[in-house]
């Protein structure tokens, strides 16, 4: 079971593990049942948070068929009229109660992304735990106002903005009372490709913006997710559905539950193994040392023979001298009886 983030407090500072969000956006067909049924799947997958999407058609667009309202390029939804899109998309607003409720019930984290002033009044009736940025609305200055002055945990994906955009989003965020703050490296395309992902970004805006990042992740598979870990990525997003059979309008570039779990249980190892800066044996490769080659005896020798090649060798285990020694110790000779099989120590050597 995972844990209750209901208290928004420092949730995403909970432990070592990195914070995994489900994203559902319209995989739930219509369906509030097969909503549930996602929130189920994604509990039961280990990820710690489901997150929703709250607008309408209206609140989104206009219902108009010129040129610029149809989607084009190489989208999944290339020909679609944007009105439409959303309005199959979308998740009811009286739907987020009782999908809310389910996914406290098993231990999961619930909010949202809203799209205008109108959602954030919504979400903050329902009492919400923090706020999603989409990256398309990373810019819009007078939403971030609105969502930074509830004082809540803001996740903003940084899709399309440029350092400057990004600065003024930050600075305005803190400025109408946000301190905490996620910024989740984003490749606006739907599905992404790894050439275009540039996780290398993510150490590079922690120190610039001096907050936590993370990833928005767009790709198919769970690869660059988990390889986010190793740049300092403390957040993954990746969206959710039960099956991309099910023609969910995301389920695409969504992940199954089997996926998800594999996400969870891979970026927690990836997480566990950064550990800190360390040179020589660690803690549990103090028994290892002892398997390292060294110089060992291979014939019996008697007191004031002399050590040459023929009667030392360098071999596993590590019981005797380095083997860097090896030279030195031709034409010594040994001061009493030794047989086969010993290892090669100073206070044998005269």
């Amino acid at each position: 079971m995972n844990k209750d983030y209901r208290n928004h407090n420092n949730f995403l500072n909970k432990d070592s593990r990195v914070f995994i969000i489900a994203e559902m956006s319209g995989n739930h067909n219509q369906s509030l049942s097969h909503a549930i049924k996602i929130v189920e799947a994604a509990a039961k997958s280990g990820v710690d948070a489901i997150k929703l999407q709250t607008y309408t058609a209206d609140t989104m667009t206009i219902d108009s068929n010129n040129e610029e309202f149809l989607v084009s390029g190489d989208s999944i939804w290339k020909g679609r009229k944007l009105y439409d899109i959303y309005k199959s998309a979308h998740t009811p607003w009286e739907w987020h109660k009782t999908i809310f409720k389910r996914a406290t019930e098993l231990g999961l984290l619930a909010f949202s992304t809203p799209f205008d002033s109108s959602a954030v009044d919504f979400l903050e009736s329902l009492n919400v735990p923090c706020y999603k940025v989409s990256s398309f609305e990373n810019t819009d200055i007078n939403l971030i106002k609105k969502i930074a002055s509830t004082g809540k945990p803001m996740i903003i994906s940084t899709g399309m903005a440029t350092v400057s955009e990004l600065g003024e989003t930050i600075d305005t965020a803190r400025k109408y009372g946000c301190n905490d703050i996620t910024l989740l490296k984003c490749t606006s395309t739907y599905p992404a490709s790894p050439e275009d992902s540039n996780i290398l970004t993510i150490p590079h805006m922690r120190s610039l913006f001096n907050c936590r990042v993370g990833l928005s992740d767009h790709t198919l598979g769970i690869g660059v997710a988990v390889a986010s870990v190793a740049l300092g990525a403390t957040v993954i997003e990746k969206h959710f559905t039960l099956d991309r059979m099910d023609g969910g309008i995301d389920s695409s570039f969504s992940l199954e539950p089997d996926e998800f779990s594999l996400l969870v249980s891979e970026s927690e190892r990836a997480s566990v193994s950064l550990g800190h800066i360390i040179y020589g044996p660690g803690k549990s490769e103090n028994n290892s040392v002892k398997r390292r080659r060294s110089i060992y005896i291979t014939e019996n020798l008697v007191a004031g023979d002399k050590i040459s090649h023929k009667n030392i060798k360098a071999i596993r285990p590590g019981c005797g001298l380095p083997t860097k020694y090896m030279d030195i110790v031709i034409g010594m000779r040994v001061l009493y009886d030794v047989k086969h099989g010993s290892p090669l120590t100073w206070d044998l050597l005269k």
